[in-house]
């Protein structure tokens, strides 16, 4: 798809799907900024390649870092890629005339992942041998492209979520990192939406009324997952300790 340039559109609620960009509210922009400039994700020149699931979060981040380049002092390139698992419950196909109007260069990679998984996996979950499959189908299209930045829409619910399982399951204190490079050393990876809540970019996509398609994941298909069991149980604890996302 070739660029071309678009006006934001008003921040309004309309009767049909937004076809332009829209500039996300102010307590977002301001989150969003400030965690850009906390952890330096953004340099000049960057060549930035947003994985667009076509969740809410994934169609949130790509109008908010348009946002952010429309606006920033700096230089840098912008561009979405979506992994097309080949499950019959997922359907990338409305994503590509929206990304074409909206002016995007949009790359599709498919493979058959949960087909592989049954091949292949061995004592793991599907949750962790999807998200390996889809990063390494990332950063082949990345490299194959010519992007060195994929960014993407993990919120503070998700690195929550994250840290409980890796305490419960693995016995680490460990969560999603910020900002860091690959192993390859080529690729640095980027998640803006760190400080941001799920229900923040829930709202924001409902409001505008954002094309989300369902959910890609193979194992939300097929497999029960753990996140859904502490994604309940932190929502439960919230509901007894109003700050408890300002603790973790």
């Amino acid at each position: 798809m070739h660029t071309s340039s678009l006006c934001e559109s008003d921040r309004t609620t309309p009767s049909e799907p937004i076809w332009s960009w829209i500039a996300p509210g102010k307590k977002l922009q301001r989150i969003v900024a400030r965690t850009l400039i906390e952890f330096s994700m953004i340099r000049p020149g960057d060549r930035i390649l947003v994985g667009l699931s076509g969740g809410k979060d994934s169609l949130s981040l790509l109008h908010c870092l348009r946002h952010v380049q429309r606006r920033a002092p700096i230089s840098f390139d912008l561009a979405a890629i979506t992994v097309d698992p080949q499950v019959g419950g997922f359907d990338p196909a409305p994503l590509v005339p929206y990304l074409e109007k909206l002016g995007i260069p949009y790359f599709v990679e498919r493979e058959n992942i949960v087909g592989l998984a049954n091949e292949h996996m061995r004592g793991d979950s599907y949750c962790a041998f999807c998200a390996r499959m889809k990063r390494g189908l990332l950063y082949k299209a990345a490299r194959r492209e010519g992007y060195n930045v994929l960014a993407l829409g993990q919120h503070l619910d998700d690195l929550a979520e994250s840290f409980l399982m890796s305490a419960f399951h693995g016995g680490k204190l460990n969560t999603m990192k910020a900002h860091y490079l690959n192993d390859a050393g080529d690729v640095r990876i980027i998640r803006p939406f760190v400080r941001v809540r799920e229900r923040m970019l829930a709202d924001f996509a409902t409001q505008n009324l954002l094309p989300v398609i369902r959910d890609n994941c193979p194992a939300c298909f097929a497999k029960p997952t753990q996140r859904a069991h502490f994604k309940q149980l932190l929502a439960a604890e919230e509901r007894l300790n109003p700050q408890l996302f300002r603790s973790l």
